[in-house]
Protein backbone atom coordinates (compact mmCIF):
# COMPACT_ATOMS: atom_id res chain seq x y z
CA UNK A 1 0.00 0.00 0.00
CA UNK A 2 2.76 2.87 1.13
CA UNK A 3 5.24 1.28 -1.98
CA UNK A 4 2.27 2.33 -4.18
CA UNK A 5 2.04 6.34 -2.85
CA UNK A 6 6.04 6.01 -2.91
CA UNK A 7 5.60 5.36 -6.68
CA UNK A 8 3.07 7.47 -7.28
CA UNK A 9 5.09 10.75 -5.10
CA UNK A 10 8.14 9.21 -7.55
CA UNK A 11 6.50 9.45 -10.66
CA UNK A 12 4.61 12.70 -10.04
CA UNK A 13 7.95 14.66 -9.27
CA UNK A 14 9.42 12.95 -12.01
CA UNK A 15 6.77 15.19 -14.32
CA UNK A 16 8.34 18.13 -12.02
CA UNK A 17 11.70 17.98 -12.97
CA UNK A 18 10.87 17.36 -16.64
CA UNK A 19 8.35 20.27 -16.78
CA UNK A 20 11.14 22.19 -15.11
CA UNK A 21 13.74 20.46 -17.94
CA UNK A 22 11.16 21.65 -20.54
CA UNK A 23 10.62 25.30 -19.38
CA UNK A 24 14.20 26.24 -18.55
CA UNK A 25 15.20 24.81 -22.64
CA UNK A 26 12.92 27.91 -24.03
CA UNK A 27 15.05 30.15 -21.94
CA UNK A 28 17.11 32.64 -23.59
CA UNK A 29 21.21 31.86 -23.32
CA UNK A 30 22.88 33.74 -25.49
CA UNK A 31 23.10 30.36 -28.46
CA UNK A 32 21.01 29.77 -30.89
CA UNK A 33 18.63 26.70 -29.79
CA UNK A 34 15.23 25.34 -31.29
CA UNK A 35 13.65 24.90 -28.19
CA UNK A 36 14.10 28.51 -27.78
CA UNK A 37 10.57 28.68 -30.33
CA UNK A 38 8.83 26.31 -28.44
CA UNK A 39 6.56 28.25 -27.12
CA UNK A 40 5.52 30.04 -30.00
CA UNK A 41 2.49 29.09 -31.78
CA UNK A 42 1.29 30.50 -35.35
CA UNK A 43 -2.18 31.48 -36.75
CA UNK A 44 -2.73 28.55 -39.31
CA UNK A 45 -5.90 28.58 -40.94
CA UNK A 46 -7.63 29.86 -38.22
CA UNK A 47 -6.16 27.55 -35.64
CA UNK A 48 -3.15 28.19 -33.25
CA UNK A 49 -0.39 26.30 -34.32
CA UNK A 50 2.98 25.22 -32.87
CA UNK A 51 5.74 27.05 -35.24
CA UNK A 52 7.87 23.28 -35.44
CA UNK A 53 4.67 22.08 -37.17
CA UNK A 54 4.46 24.67 -39.77
CA UNK A 55 8.12 25.30 -40.51
CA UNK A 56 11.46 23.53 -40.71
CA UNK A 57 13.87 24.86 -38.04
CA UNK A 58 17.00 24.14 -38.08
CA UNK A 59 20.83 26.25 -36.48
CA UNK A 60 23.11 26.93 -39.27
CA UNK A 61 25.17 28.50 -37.23
CA UNK A 62 25.34 29.39 -33.36
CA UNK A 63 23.87 32.83 -33.32
CA UNK A 64 21.69 31.79 -35.87
CA UNK A 65 18.11 29.85 -36.31
CA UNK A 66 16.14 29.79 -39.73
CA UNK A 67 12.31 28.57 -40.16
CA UNK A 68 11.59 27.68 -43.45
CA UNK A 69 7.43 26.99 -43.87
CA UNK A 70 6.22 24.23 -46.27
CA UNK A 71 3.44 27.02 -46.91
CA UNK A 72 4.82 30.10 -48.34
CA UNK A 73 1.79 32.09 -47.68
CA UNK A 74 2.45 32.24 -44.02
CA UNK A 75 6.04 33.83 -43.56
CA UNK A 76 4.46 37.04 -42.69
CA UNK A 77 2.56 35.30 -40.01
CA UNK A 78 5.55 33.57 -38.64
CA UNK A 79 7.58 36.35 -38.72
CA UNK A 80 5.04 38.09 -36.88
CA UNK A 81 4.20 35.63 -34.16
CA UNK A 82 8.27 35.37 -33.28
CA UNK A 83 8.50 39.45 -33.49
CA UNK A 84 5.51 39.73 -30.54
CA UNK A 85 6.91 37.21 -28.51
CA UNK A 86 8.84 38.06 -25.47
CA UNK A 87 12.33 36.98 -27.02
CA UNK A 88 13.12 39.77 -28.26
CA UNK A 89 13.89 38.82 -31.80
CA UNK A 90 13.50 40.26 -34.83
CA UNK A 91 13.58 37.97 -37.41
CA UNK A 92 14.54 39.00 -41.13
CA UNK A 93 12.18 37.61 -44.09
CA UNK A 94 13.70 36.86 -47.90
CA UNK A 95 10.77 35.26 -49.72
CA UNK A 96 11.44 31.58 -48.61
CA UNK A 97 13.23 31.60 -45.65
CA UNK A 98 12.96 33.51 -42.35
CA UNK A 99 16.49 34.05 -40.53
CA UNK A 100 16.39 34.75 -36.85
CA UNK A 101 19.64 36.11 -35.75
CA UNK A 102 20.19 35.54 -32.65
CA UNK A 103 22.17 38.70 -30.55
CA UNK A 104 24.49 38.62 -28.05
CA UNK A 105 22.58 39.01 -24.04
CA UNK A 106 22.86 42.60 -22.63
CA UNK A 107 24.18 42.36 -19.04
CA UNK A 108 20.71 43.48 -17.80
CA UNK A 109 18.85 40.90 -20.06
CA UNK A 110 21.13 38.35 -18.76
CA UNK A 111 20.25 39.30 -15.30
CA UNK A 112 16.51 39.58 -16.05
CA UNK A 113 16.78 35.97 -17.66
CA UNK A 114 18.25 34.52 -14.36
CA UNK A 115 15.78 36.47 -12.34
CA UNK A 116 13.19 34.42 -14.17
CA UNK A 117 15.14 31.02 -13.81
CA UNK A 118 15.03 31.25 -10.06
CA UNK A 119 11.09 32.54 -10.14
CA UNK A 120 10.69 29.10 -12.16
CA UNK A 121 12.30 27.10 -10.26
CA UNK A 122 10.76 28.41 -7.13
CA UNK A 123 7.43 27.14 -8.84
CA UNK A 124 8.93 23.74 -9.19
CA UNK A 125 9.78 23.36 -5.76
CA UNK A 126 6.94 24.27 -4.74
CA UNK A 127 4.93 21.92 -7.10
CA UNK A 128 7.52 19.02 -5.12
CA UNK A 129 6.09 20.31 -1.86
CA UNK A 130 2.91 20.29 -2.70
CA UNK A 131 3.18 16.37 -3.80
CA UNK A 132 4.63 16.15 -0.64
CA UNK A 133 1.64 17.60 1.14
CA UNK A 134 -0.90 15.46 -0.97
CA UNK A 135 0.97 12.17 -0.68
CA UNK A 136 1.61 12.66 3.04
CA UNK A 137 -1.60 12.99 3.51
CA UNK A 138 -2.81 9.83 1.82
CA UNK A 139 -0.54 7.70 3.97
CA UNK A 140 -2.08 9.19 6.97
CA UNK A 141 -5.58 8.48 5.95
CA UNK A 142 -4.23 4.87 5.52
CA UNK A 143 -3.36 4.86 8.89
CA UNK A 144 -6.60 6.61 9.95
CA UNK A 145 -8.55 3.92 8.00
CA UNK A 146 -6.31 1.36 9.31
CA UNK A 147 -4.85 0.13 6.44
CA UNK A 148 -1.32 0.00 7.32
CA UNK A 149 0.18 0.01 10.84
CA UNK A 150 1.71 3.31 12.78
CA UNK A 151 5.47 1.62 11.73
CA UNK A 152 4.77 1.95 7.94
CA UNK A 153 2.91 5.10 8.14
CA UNK A 154 6.15 6.91 9.76
CA UNK A 155 8.49 4.77 7.00
CA UNK A 156 6.61 5.77 4.51
CA UNK A 157 6.48 9.90 5.92
CA UNK A 158 9.96 9.38 6.15
CA UNK A 159 10.43 7.68 2.19
CA UNK A 160 8.03 10.44 1.04
CA UNK A 161 10.32 12.95 2.81
CA UNK A 162 13.44 11.76 1.55
CA UNK A 163 12.23 11.99 -2.16
CA UNK A 164 11.35 15.45 -1.89
CA UNK A 165 14.80 16.45 -0.89
CA UNK A 166 16.02 14.67 -3.51
CA UNK A 167 13.93 16.03 -6.29
CA UNK A 168 14.31 19.63 -4.48
CA UNK A 169 17.96 19.12 -5.10
CA UNK A 170 17.58 18.09 -8.53
CA UNK A 171 15.44 20.84 -9.87
CA UNK A 172 17.74 23.35 -8.15
CA UNK A 173 20.89 21.83 -9.68
CA UNK A 174 19.01 22.32 -13.23
CA UNK A 175 18.25 25.83 -12.39
CA UNK A 176 21.53 26.40 -11.19
CA UNK A 177 23.66 25.13 -14.47
CA UNK A 178 20.99 27.06 -16.34
CA UNK A 179 21.72 30.27 -14.22
CA UNK A 180 25.65 29.93 -14.60
CA UNK A 181 24.99 29.23 -18.71
CA UNK A 182 22.74 32.57 -18.41
CA UNK A 183 25.49 34.88 -16.82
CA UNK A 184 28.23 33.36 -18.25
CA UNK A 185 29.40 35.99 -21.32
Amino acid sequence: MVKDVIQKTKARMDKAVEDLRRELSGVRSGRASISLLDHITVEYYGTPTPLNQVATLSVPEPTLITAQPWDLSILPVIEKAIRSSDLGLNPGNDGKLIRIPIPPLTEERRKQLAKHVGKVLEDHRTAIRNIRRDENEVIKKMLKDKQVSEDEERKGLEEVQKLTDQYTAKVEELAKRKEEEILTV
